[in-house]
């Protein structure tokens, strides 16, 4: 494959390209651990005077510890060397900031073919923020894809960065001393300790990366004008109107000052450094004022500027430039056509948005994809009197996503529920792996939007959310029905829950919401006439025997309102419950139902202005509260796999798609299918009966269609019989098969290479009924024994493999290992596009796969989420 690389610098709009032979996943933006951003690729012949410049800024030490020796420069023919190579048997990868190379690491394969000598060089300044990390992990890949599987690296004993960075990369080392050289084994192969390794260098990294956003030093807001209404004075206005804790620098090239502040020409007018800067230009004259910003040395922008991708073509590459620009100079970019950000941390102050007001500071980490819904969110927010702690719009998302986000949110502690509106996402696979590990300990509420495109039917892709532990909802009003319950109130322990009223009409009302939602209700009638003492005494004695309270307080006319909400909060911060109320049908945290402490505080009593949408918010709480206490589990050790093998098979996969038998592959991972002959005519269905033994089936030499089979066949002419009959509605190609042992229940098991969340494998029934109507049950794969034990249990007819309705209780423990196996092929072999076992029966002593047909389609470049750490393309 090749690809069409940039070579000049930015300051050239559409650049020139050239053609060269190394594949496009070779190339890379990488966030670094300090937060900032890089560019790898691998060397070209051209970069010759880029390697002589960064040669000659490194030290007399970097040298030594690279070459064993001094080497003040390098001659024209070390230079012609190191930067041809033929991206096979030599490959070299650099890494660049701007203009400049500012590291570099190679290979040299060695004797035997599957080792290469290894060796890294990074410059002084840029020592320490994880290059040679990230550095290795892509020469690790590009090697793997090469055949090799071993790095050696010699390193001198006072190379101490270097020893270290190879003993904790996670791979198994080797290292031994001879001559005054430790000389490090490395093997190439994937280990737990690996995989943990790159997570969680990602996971610092693009926290510290949002972070540098969310809590600048400075803010430059770039096309301040004076205009009234202006985005950009808006901008400024909501900066000091927020009290931002830092310098703010107004940038127009015409007005001297903007707001009662002194404004600035252009970037390199400003005196002191710049962290932050909001980018509210016409788009056509945003790429100069990105140039201005990297050269200023800026962390950071938010473009809330429009006409990007969202235009057409035109704006769509303005928008790669951007992303190009910005990454190349280490900056993360917010938007473009955004809201903006914010953070109500009090040391900092930052509401870098387009909304004149923000809510109170609170524990709420808020992000939005759409811009010109994020002010009307932030109001609702607001309105119902809850808090935020940070805020970000990313409008088109180009750079920053709410994956970013996430990771920043699980380190900070002032965030305690994570809420997305999403309507797209970049990489769900990636979303759904860190949201498993988020939701354990922070949960995570998104909106359901209708302008959101998956791979999947939305009922896929729902089941996928859940199985990550995100509580998804279908509209706003339910976002935040949610996200108060869970920012005031503990999660409940189970599903009993006590409803304390003073109206037996609404009191009815709740009971009939829990049952509908699964929940077992209890209820306390107090009367309209009910005041504080009573509404105390009742939650009080109601608390001890349920997992929540809902209290609906609706009085028929003027009411001691303070002391029963004074009552009711006393009563629910003792009893330690999460308590719900309908408190005269207000919606949020009214004041009267807060909690001691700034917004509101935990042990506030949210309030819905009905009792059935406290009931629906909470249902789902217990929902989330139930996933947290199940057991994470581990995909499981399964005997009898042959990877290689299955290799072999995968290995004819095409680029147009191609279907298989899937026999011989299932067979690779300790799957038999139940044997059976493909037949032509009437007298080759007999012959083929005799041979497999008597009784057999004759069926269209297919899957997936009912009333295309003939059971329990006795004998020859019962076998000519059904195929001649079969014939006359499916052609001579038919198939005849063994019995298989009844009873059983037929089932069917899928998996899908879905183009946004990988391997997904799906389980059915495959009784007509169930199949009509799509009675069936995603998870991603690999899949963990609890994951398949939740398959299993997941279609409305699972009840069959259970023993309901004159069925009898079958084989559940051997389908779920078989999905297991089914989870390990889909999520190794990415050729395998599709695969189908249908139909599969479930008996009272096994399993039998009666038939599997595969789809193979070739896959080029890494999979999603797979491989070395990398920002979307």
């Amino acid at each position: 494959m090749h690809i069409r690389c940039p070579t000049t610098a930015f300051v050239h709009r559409y650049p020139r390209k050239v053609e060269l032979a190394y594949p496009r996943h070779w190339e890379a933006d990488v966030v670094l651990s300090d937060g900032g951003t890089a560019h790898l690729r691998p060397i070209r012949p051209d970069d010759a005077e880029l390697l002589r410049s960064f040669y000659s800024r490194l030290s007399a030490q970097s040298i030594y510890f690279r070459f064993f020796g001094p080497r003040p420069r390098l001659s024209d023919r070390e230079v012609t060397r190191f930067t041809t190579v033929d991206y096979n048997d030599r490959l070299a990868l650099i890494a660049t900031i701007g203009t400049e190379m500012v590291a570099v690491v190679r290979y040299d394969r060695v004797k035997p073919a599957d080792h290469a000598e290894v060796a890294f060089l990074v410059e002084d300044a840029h020592q320490g923020r994880g290059l040679a990390a990230v550095l290795l992990e892509h020469l690790r890949a590009a090697a793997r894809e090469r055949g090799i599987r071993t790095f050696i690296a010699d390193v001198l004993p006072a190379n101490h960065r270097m020893t270290q960075m190879f003993r904790q990369a996670g791979y198994t080392a080797q290292s031994t001393f001879e001559d005054g050289v430790v000389r490090m084994t490395l093997d190439l192969a994937s280990t737990p300790d690996s995989v943990e390794v790159v997570t969680g260098r990602e996971h610092r990294a693009e926290a510290r990366s949002i972070a540098r956003l969310l809590k600048p030093e400075s803010v430059a807001v770039i096309g301040a004008s004076r205009e009234p209404g202006g985005i950009g004075q808006t901008v400024l206005r909501n900066l000091l109107r927020a009290e931002f804790t830092g310098p703010v620098y107004p940038v127009h090239r015409e007005v001297r000052a903007v707001a009662g502040v002194r404004a600035y020409k252009n970037m390199a007018a400003i005196d002191g450094e710049v962290d932050l800067a909001v980018v509210a230009v016409p788009a056509e004259s945003v790429l100069d004022v990105v140039e201005e910003c990297a050269q200023k040395g800026v962390k950071g922008l938010v473009v809330v500027s429009s006409g990007f991708a969202e235009t057409g073509e035109e704006g769509l590459a303005r928008e790669q430039e951007l992303v190009r620009i910005s990454r190349a100079y280490g900056m993360r970019v917010v938007g473009p056509n955004c809201l903006g950000i914010a953070n109500t941390d009090r040391s900092i102050r930052l509401n870098a948005t387009l909304a004149e007001r923000l809510p109170a500071r609170g524990r709420i980490g808020f992000f939005s994809q759409s811009g010109a819904l994020g002010t009307a969110l932030l109001h609702r927010v607001d309105q119902r009197g809850l808090g935020i702690s940070t805020f970000v719009s990313a409008g088109n998302r180009a750079d920053v996503s709410g994956n970013d986000l996430l990771q920043y949110w699980e380190e900070d502690p002032a965030t305690e529920v994570v809420l997305l509106y999403l309507e797209s996402m970049g990489n769900p696979r990636k979303f759904t792996r860190l949201a498993r590990r988020i939701s354990r300990t922070k949960p995570i509420v998104a909106v359901k939007s209708q302008a959101a495109e998956f791979g999947l039917p939305d009922g896929a892709v729902s089941t996928l959310f859940e199985q990550a532990g995100v509580i998804r909802v279908d509209d706003l009003t339910q976002l935040f029905d949610v996200a108060q319950l869970l920012a005031c109130q503990p999660l409940p322990e189970g599903p009993r829950v006590g409803i304390v009223s003073n109206s037996d009409a609404l009191a009815r009302l709740a009971a009939h919401a829990c049952v509908s939602a699964g929940l077992v209700p209890s209820t306390a009638d107090l009367g309209a006439r009910a005041g504080a003492a009573e509404f105390g005494a009742a939650l009080s004695s109601v608390l001890p025997d349920v997992d929540a309270a809902v209290v609906v307080y609706m009085p028929p006319g003027p009411g001691p309102d303070a002391e029963v909400a004074a009552e009711l909060v006393r009563v629910a911060g003792e009893g330690g419950k999460p308590v719900l109320a309908t408190f005269r049908g207000e919606a949020g945290v009214p004041a009267a139902l807060r909690a001691p402490g700034e917004g509101p505080a935990r042990g506030s009593i949210p309030s819905y202005p009905a009792p059935e949408e406290a009931v629906r918010a909470l249902a789902l709480a217990v929902r989330h509260a139930q996933w947290r206490r199940g057991v994470e589990g581990a995909v499981p050790e399964l005997g009898g796999i042959d990877v290689a093998g299955a290799r072999e098979i995968v290995c004819r996969a095409a680029e147009e798609p191609v279907e298989i038998d899937a026999a011989d592959l299932l067979r690779a991972y300790g799957v038999e299918v139940w044997p059976s002959e493909t037949v032509t005519s009437p007298e080759e269905a007999v012959a083929a009966a005799g041979r497999l033994g008597y009784p057999v089936v004759v069926k269209w030499d297919g899957t997936g269609r009912a009333g295309t089979v003939r059971l329990a066949l006795p004998d020859a002419g019962a076998v000519a019989r059904a195929y001649t009959d079969l014939e006359e509605v499916f052609g001579p190609r038919l198939a005849v098969q063994r019995m298989a042992p009844q009873p059983a229940v037929p089932t069917v098991i899928t998996s899908v290479q879905d183009r946004d969340f990988g391997a997904v494998v799906s389980f059915g029934l495959g009784e007509i009924a169930a199949r009509l109507l799509g009675d069936d049950a995603h998870r991603l794969a690999p899949l963990t024994a609890e994951d398949a034990a939740a398959l299993v249990r997941a279609p409305k007819a699972a009840p069959l493999l259970f023993g309901a309705h004159g069925y009898p209780p079958v084989a559940v423990a051997d389908l779920e290992e078989l999905l297991c196996r089914i989870g390990r092929l889909a999520d190794a072999h990415p050729q395998v596009a599709a695969l189908r076992l249908d139909p599969v029966l479930v008996g009272e002593n096994g399993v039998h796969v009666l038939g599997a047909r595969a789809v193979l389609k070739a896959v080029t470049g890494p999979r999603p989420d797979v491989g070395p750490r990398r920002l979307p393309s």
